[in-house]
């Protein structure tokens, strides 16, 4: 007898019906091949919406009918809301309400005032789309999430849990906090994080404001080595990283981790639930690629972090860190069987 707590492990053609474009798997393309062909054009998610929630007038896309089951989906750092270029239509197709907007410092989203702390700790990030949701009259939806996404939406299950119907999050649970972000890691996983370290200074915060776009582009290679973007496909979420506040709340997230720069008292309460590590308890699909090339946990660490229906998956085939960008059938499949519950 399979374990109930556990979700049925399907092939993508069962989690899916979304089509033909599953049928590069049974015909065994590998998955790092789902990038776009030269002479396909690129997709943009457009044309975008903005609305006042909480501090920010937030930009985003909106596919599918305006009376669908509602899906959000949450971008990361250095990318933005085309992770899910493929992944969002894919869903609208199948009748779902498709939400997809810009974190705070990204793309069209704005502070209101300019009076706002350019705050960027994990809790407040889950405050905005708590918000986002409010303004938009969403009181459930299934999330999905990748990178800063990924954390986002583990804390709204977290502390929310009543907000979110189910959860798809890219390499497990993320939440964090700032004493065991004190704590040293061996020397190679230090490594990983040399980016965090060259933010801790000035110069860094200098040289990414400098050269954000070639900053970003190496991020991209090195968290997803096997991915061939071209240069349009990465120019084309560059884009979002020239909003006026973009490095200001880069620079305060990495900062606020380590422990070098305090959050808004506001949400002190928040963190210090989060510190705790809280327990998921909606229906989660955990994903890791098998060429994440960017700091992630084992899925063995984070597991027992789940206590309600649970799966692991990996996708094979060379894919990086933006797994729903490099495998959106993959991914859409998940967020699909789970919003069917």
């Amino acid at each position: 007898m399979s374990d109930p707590n556990k979700l049925p492990r399907r092939s993508f053609l069962e989690k899916a019906a979304i089509g033909v474009v599953a049928s590069q798997f049974a015909a065994g393309v590998p998955a790092f091949a789902q990038t776009r062909a030269a002479s396909r054009p690129l997709k943009r998610l457009e044309p975008l919406k903005s609305i006042e929630a909480g501090v920010l007038n937030v930009g985003y896309a909106e596919l599918g009918p305006a009376n669908g089951a509602p899906i959000l989906l949450l971008h990361g750092w250095p990318y933005d809301i085309h992770t899910y270029a493929e992944v969002a239509p894919l869903l609208a197709s199948q009748g779902y309400r498709v939400i997809v907007p810009y974190l705070r410092g990204y793309g069209t989203t704005q502070f209101i005032s300019s009076e706002t702390p350019r705050n960027g700790q994990q809790a407040v990030l889950a405050v905005d789309i708590i918000a986002l949701m409010d303004a938009l009259k969403i009181q459930q939806a299934t999330v999905g999430g990748c990178d800063w996404g990924a954390r986002t939406a583990c804390i709204l299950a977290a502390l929310w849990p009543q907000r979110v119907k189910a959860l798809v999050s890219v390499s497990g649970y993320l939440i964090g906090s700032r004493d065991s972000g004190k704590a040293p890691l061996p020397p190679k996983a230090e490594l990983q994080w040399w980016y965090q370290y060259y933010f801790a200074t000035e110069r860094g915060r200098a040289g990414y404001e400098k050269n954000r776009h070639d900053f970003s582009k190496l991020i991209w290679q090195i968290a997803s080595p096997r991915w061939a973007f071209d240069d349009a496909t990465f120019d084309r979420s560059a884009a979002a990283l020239e909003n006026a506040d973009h490095v200001a709340v880069v620079i305060h997230n990495y900062r606020w981790r380590l422990g070098l720069t305090e959050g808004e008292s506001k949400y002190d309460d928040l963190e210090n639930r989060l510190a705790k590590a809280p327990i998921i308890t909606v229906p989660t699909i955990t994903f890791e690629g098998d060429a994440n090339g960017a700091p992630h946990p084992e899925a063995s660490a984070y597991a027992g972090k789940f206590s309600g229906r649970y799966e692991h998956r990996v996708v094979n085939g060379g894919i990086g860190h933006n797994l729903p960008q490099e495998a959106p059938q993959a991914f859409a499949a998940a967020v699909a069987e789970l919003a069917r519950l």
